[in-house]
């Protein structure tokens, strides 16, 4: 979906009428720092001190929050509160984002406003404090909700049904009164997204999770279960043809897949480089796919425009986010897309290319080959092992950075969170230049609080500490090199040098694009002896690291030489390049590479490579000849030669 697109829904959007029925909750948030505990007079025992708390609408108040953060033109809510505190601050904070809660029904008796207390204890959340778990909503309640309903249904453009919280329906009267409204206004747009009766109420669309959609065809389904796409699909079609309505189906980090008359509609999931919390994700999905489908779009864009707006709230820690359009906007502007999720986390589903060591992870790509003319390599990982164990170096200069002067002394389960946290953050950003991995350091920093605001370094002061350790290291190897005490096979990829000169009698126009210095990168290659195969350039991080990356390097050989994606094939093992090569529509061949042995495969390169969208996969270039072949589909016979 192009910008273009998105914007005209969001134009669509302003001028629909949203009604929300659900459980509509409060979250509270006490941020605790025990520095101000004293002992109690009364008690004799130390205090629980807050240094500061805020609140912010949940269960169906989030729903409202993400409606509104997409500015419709009005939204009503529908839903019952208790005479107290915690219900006078959720229709305050309702109010404030422009709903209507006349029909937010204050019941006197045995109901407490849902309360979700949560308390942050040194970033992490302690165990929650809920209230209004014993509520039994009231008959006469119940009547006042379905005149409500009847009423939305009249005057709205679609309503969201929204139950999450346990025995908050309680009469069967109010499902039998729910559905009978449902059924007189069949071409009502009704969203159901019910955590306890996806299977009692009729005539509605549904927004289900895997093991909720799974339960509905029915499946026994343990509660942190997970199913592969395939089967979901299978669920998918089942209930929409029992329903005859959109079903949209929540994946997680694996996408939407949304089922109509057509069939069924799979959008990928986003690949994400930022601590997430996935907390609320469900409401900006239901609330974004509601307001698309009654501005009149179909399920398939529907589906689209939520998952880049569930994209967006999962970046957000420590509250139930919004996604408002300009957050939109900038995530959808060429997005990372997540290939193969579940390919990705089981190998043994892995398919190889017969009598060799490839896996076809898109086995459609082998339409693609016999026709390359240009081919980009990264080179750290997939020819080169000059700078094998880079790993081992960032995360010590990480670790030290984001703890400071609490390094030695922190507990030993902080610092392994912590360790934890940065071994993601290294695993995630494989192959980008190393001076945004540093931003994204500088972040964690300050982020994890540690150091004080005046003693954090820039990006380019954790660089320099970082790439000290690195050369130390390097320049060793690079010395035994120069001294002639060991060779380039001690220092390449399997097979990597003879795979270069075999494109070259074909010739392929070969390109080497590192994160790694510019004048680094020249330097290796020309030392291992394999620089002038590299007819096209050698391309490395500049002083101004605007100016280069890998993607900008594969745009420009497209643009500069009028190419068809089949013509560029683009080689490495780490996702940044495999990732700009799929986008660029060309072959992307990840390196599994065990860069120890320079030989093999190393199972943990595998998932990151499949899910930046790998179409081909080898462990290295020991399989050369066979390799050639493949890719330029040529006589087998020579390979066995």
């Amino acid at each position: 979906m192009d910008q273009s697109r998105i914007i005209q829904i969001l134009e669509k959007i302003s001028s629909v009428k949203m009604a929300v029925y659900g459980d509509f909750c409060l979250d509270s948030y006490w941020v605790m720092d025990n520095q101000g505990s004293e002992v109690s007079i009364e008690t004799g025992l130390w205090t629980e001190t807050v240094a500061r708390h805020y609140h912010t609408p949940g269960g169906a108040g989030n729903v409202v929050a993400n409606l509104a953060a997409l500015k419709p033109a009005s939204i009503k809510v529908i839903g019952t509160i208790g005479d107290d505190m915690q219900g006078r601050e959720l229709t305050a904070q309702l109010s404030k984002l422009g709903a209507d809660t006349s029909s937010l029904f204050i019941q006197q008796e045995k109901f407490l406003t849902y309360n979700y207390l949560k308390r942050l204890i040194d970033g992490q959340e302690a165990p929650r404090i809920d209230f209004g778990v014993y509520n039994k909503r009231s008959e006469d309640t119940d009547q006042k909700i379905l005149a409500a309903l009847e009423d939305a249904l009249q005057h709205c453009d679609a309503l969201i049904f929204n139950q999450q919280v346990t025995g908050s329906i309680n009469h069967e009267s109010f499902i039998e009164g729910a559905n009978a409204l449902f059924t007189k206004y069949p071409d009502k747009i009704v969203m159901l997204d019910s955590r306890h009766f996806n299977d009692r109420f009729e005539n509605t669309y549904l927004k289900a999770n895997d093991r909720e959609i799974a339960s509905l065809t029915g499946l026994t389904v343990a509660p942190d279960e997970s199913f592969p796409v395939s089967d979901v699909k299978i669920f998918g079609k089942q209930v929409f043809e029992k329903s005859g309505k959109p079903v949209f189906v929540t994946c997680g980090e694996r996408g939407i897949i949304a089922f109509d008359e057509s069939g069924y509609h799979e959008i990928l999931g986003l690949q994400l480089k930022n601590k997430l919390d996935t907390v609320g994700a469900g409401d900006t999905a239901i609330s974004a796919i509601s307001l698309c489908l009654a501005a009149g779009f179909s399920p398939a864009e529907a589906a689209v425009f939520a998952n880049f707006a569930a994209a967006v709230t999962v970046q957000k820690l420590y509250t139930t986010g919004t996604a408002n359009a300009e957050e939109i906007l900038a995530i959808s502007n060429e997005p990372d897309y997540i290939y193969n999720a579940d390919l990705a986390e089981n190998e043994r589903s892995a398919t190889f290319y017969p009598d060799t060591e490839f896996e076809l992870c898109a086995p459609e790509v082998l339409e693609k080959l016999g026709h390359i003319r240009y081919a980009v390599f990264d080179h750290d990982g997939t020819i080169s092992s000059l700078r094998q164990g880079w790993e081992e170096i960032m995360e010590p200069v990480m670790m030290k950075s984001i703890l400071g002067e609490q390094y030695e002394t922190v507990d030993a389960g902080t610092f392994h969170k912590i360790k934890e946290d940065v071994k993601l953050f290294i695993h995630k950003t494989t192959g980008i230049q190393t001076i945004y991995q540093m931003e994204g350091l500088v972040n964690l920093v300050r982020e994890f609080g540690y150091v004080p605001e005046d003693q954090i370094l820039d990006k380019f002061q954790y660089k320099q500490l970082y790439n000290d350790g690195l050369m130390e290291m390097v320049n060793k190897r690079m010395d035994k090199l120069a001294k002639g005490e060991l060779g380039q096979e001690d220092y390449t990829m399997k097979g990597a040098v003879a795979f270069l000169y075999q494109l070259k009698e074909r010739g392929v126009t070969m390109y080497l694009a590192s994160g790694t210095d510019a004048e680094d990168v020249r330097n290796e290659a020309e030392m291992l002896g394999y620089a002038d195969l590299f007819d096209g350039g050698i391309y490395g991080a500049l002083k101004d690291y605007t100016k280069f990356s890998k993607k900008m390097i594969i745009e420009k050989i497209i643009k500069d030489n009028n190419l068809n994606g089949n013509e560029l094939a683009v080689f490495g093992d780490g996702p940044d390049e495999i990732r700009e090569g799929r986008r660029a529509g060309g072959i992307s061949v990840g390196i599994t590479s065990n860069e120890v042995q320079r030989f093999g495969h190393n199972p943990a390169k595998r998932p990151r490579l499949v899910k930046a969208g790998a179409q081909l996969m080898i462990p290295d270039f020991s399989q050369y000849k066979k390799l050639i072949c493949l890719l330029f589909q040529e006589d087998v016979n020579y390979a066995e030669a």
